[in-house]
């Protein structure tokens, strides 16, 4: 498939020169399920040119055109491109041997690899999708050129398949859905790359962290809060004033202030250790927060809740003994399962233990006997909780070896959120102790943990994966009621005060009853309630569930226990 996507995106340059010949070729590499390919184009560009050159891209593969590679010389090469000036650009950086593809009259400079004749590519198996722009090498102060997307595969039913599952990817948009279930907004005035939650966004947020924390607490971890600003010199100690230099807001004022604005929780939770002398006793030390932290992306990248300056993050660590390691990664575990049990997400994933590059232990810091002692403490308990995780050597952290867990959202596409990360090194740098059992001052050890790593992320995540139907226990509005008439509004305020544990509306509109219906199920909700005469004279209620089309009339006593099972079953 490299192959023939790579030589799509050939044919596809072949096709916008035959139809735009003052086009200037940029580059066309294949990319996941496809292919695209950059062009300084004569005049505006849109998506109708798209089916000209796509139907030119079928003609081209029907006359079973050839792919010959050659070697030429650097001087060769500027002659062939020398109306090409991003192909000129281009030879400067290269210092080996220069390879090109011929096919008829069309030459490329391309390293590979090409079918060797347009018959092994099927016609009716791959699409352009879209057209985009990009900045010529990535660069934003480059100029910038159109970039035509193609999807590409073996057959035409795997396209077909494919632009289905696009199709339910666009339905399931989060930007999309978060509108139409009024979620979340953003203002001019505020600033992009800033949500606002409304409070049915709100909900989400807050019960997330209302279920994340409870796991949390009741395995020892306490909450805590941090400032948004700090000095400078703390994120120097830590490391993120270089790590993170270009994305750091800065914060001064009239007085003379200098801050930053955080872009992470870490340093901050370490001075809350350090505010006092820690015994051994007192480990392991857990702390957990979920607050703001911010970083200065790059404009063209902020977009919906998955780049954002401001990132809700919940975060956590644990300070503890090298002995202690081995049970706050496995409650850490079972932290991570509970909460993904909640969601239905938990048999859906992979386990990878992120060791060393043995090859290269320059890479990392710590002691080689804690790293040793570490990896063997995380493949006992990969054996001892049935993880079955695969080691992927040379994916550890700097400060030492993790757990990384990758799901899978109802799409197919996998997702790396939560993990466990062992740090040898930050509270060294900060020279954070506790007093062993012979009185001398040791080093602790912080263990990371990320279970939703940021709100905006996961809420995103969220959206898309449920497609806006919520689990019970998350949806912002769990139950609505529709009373037939003004007569029976009485009754639905009844119903309303017995279900009072949960989030309920009553609609008031003067509408009618399948309009009301509608409306709630655009809104996802997952139980509709509807009462009249005959319901208040069996004291019944004619019930709607989400999963459950068919309006059945049940007792109100045993719909109370269905959503105390919803309830207590979805939130583990």
């Amino acid at each position: 498939m490299e192959k023939i996507r790579h030589s799509l995106a050939h044919i596809l340059a072949i096709a916008v020169k035959q139809l735009f010949p003052k086009a200037i070729l940029g580059t066309g590499p294949c990319i996941e399920n496809g292919f695209y390919y950059d062009f300084l184009m004569p005049k505006n560009f849109s998506e109708k040119d798209l089916e000209s050159i796509e139907k030119r891209m079928k003609e081209i593969i029907k006359k079973d055109i050839s792919f010959e590679r050659k070697i030429i010389t650097k001087t060769t090469a500027k002659k062939i491109f020398k109306k090409e000036p991003f192909k000129l650009d281009l030879l400067k950086e290269i210092k080996k041997e220069i390879t090109t593809y011929q096919s008829n009259e069309f030459i490329d400079l391309c390293s590979g690899p090409h079918v060797k004749n347009t018959k092994e590519i099927n016609p009716r198996a791959f699409k352009l999708s879209k057209i985009a722009g990009a900045y010529w090498k990535g660069n934003e102060k480059n100029q910038m050129l159109t970039r035509i997307y193609g999807i590409a595969f073996k057959t035409e039913k795997e396209l077909k398949n494919y632009l289905s599952l696009l199709e339910e990817t666009e339905k399931r948009d989060h930007r999309k859905l978060g509108q139409q279930l009024d979620l979340f907004c953003f203002s001019d005035l505020v600033g992009p790359g800033l949500p606002m939650y409304t409070p049915k966004g709100t909900i989400l947020i807050e019960e997330l962290k209302k279920n994340i924390e409870s796991i949390c607490k009741y395995y020892g971890f306490e909450k805590v809060i941090t400032p948004h600003l700090a000095k400078i010199d703390l994120y120097k100690i830590s490391g993120h004033a270089d790590k993170f230099k270009e994305e750091l807001f800065h914060v001064s004022s009239e007085k003379k202030h200098e801050f930053v604005i955080k872009p992470v929780q870490c340093p901050h939770q370490t001075q809350i250790y350090a505010s006092k002398i820690r015994s051994y006793k007192d480990l392991p030390i857990r702390y957990m927060e979920s607050e703001k932290q911010y970083r200065a992306e790059k404009t063209g990248e902020v977009g919906g809740l998955n780049r954002v300056y401001a990132i809700t993050v919940e975060d956590g660590h644990s300070f503890c003994q090298v002995s202690q390691v081995k049970e706050e990664v496995k409650q850490m575990v079972k932290i991570i399962k509970k909460f993904y049990q909640s969601l239905g997400l938990w048999k859906n994933h992979k386990v990878y233990l992120s060791f060393r590059d043995y090859q290269h232990p320059e890479k990392y810091i710590g002691d080689k006997k804690d790293w040793d002692k570490c990896e063997l403490i995380l493949k006992q308990i990969n054996k001892e909780m049935k993880l079955n995780a695969e080691i992927k050597q040379g994916e550890a952290a700097l400060y030492g070896p993790k757990i990384d867990f990758m799901f899978k959202d109802a799409l197919g596409k996998e997702i790396q959120i939560p993990t466990v990360q062992i740090d040898f090194a930050t509270a060294k740098r900060f020279n954070l102790s506790y007093i062993s059992e012979t009185g001398k001052k040791v080093s602790p050890v912080m263990v990371h943990r990320a279970i939703l790593g940021s709100y905006e992320r996961f809420l995103a995540l969220l959206i898309e994966h449920f497609a806006g139907a919520f689990p019970f226990w998350l949806s912002p509005i769990q139950i609505s009621i529709i009373p037939i008439g003004e007569k029976h509004i009485k009754y639905a305020k009844q119903i309303k005060e017995k279900l009072k544990e949960y989030r309920v509306e009553i609609n008031l509109e003067k509408e009618t009853v399948s309009k009301k219906i509608r409306q709630a199920e655009l809104q996802k909700t997952p139980f509709i309630v509807v009462v009249g005469d005959k319901e208040i004279k069996a004291e019944t209620i004619s019930l709607r569930s989400r999963k459950e089309k068919e309006i059945k009339e049940i007792k109100l006593k045993d719909f109370l226990n269905l959503c105390q099972n919803y309830q207590s079953k979805q939130k583990l």
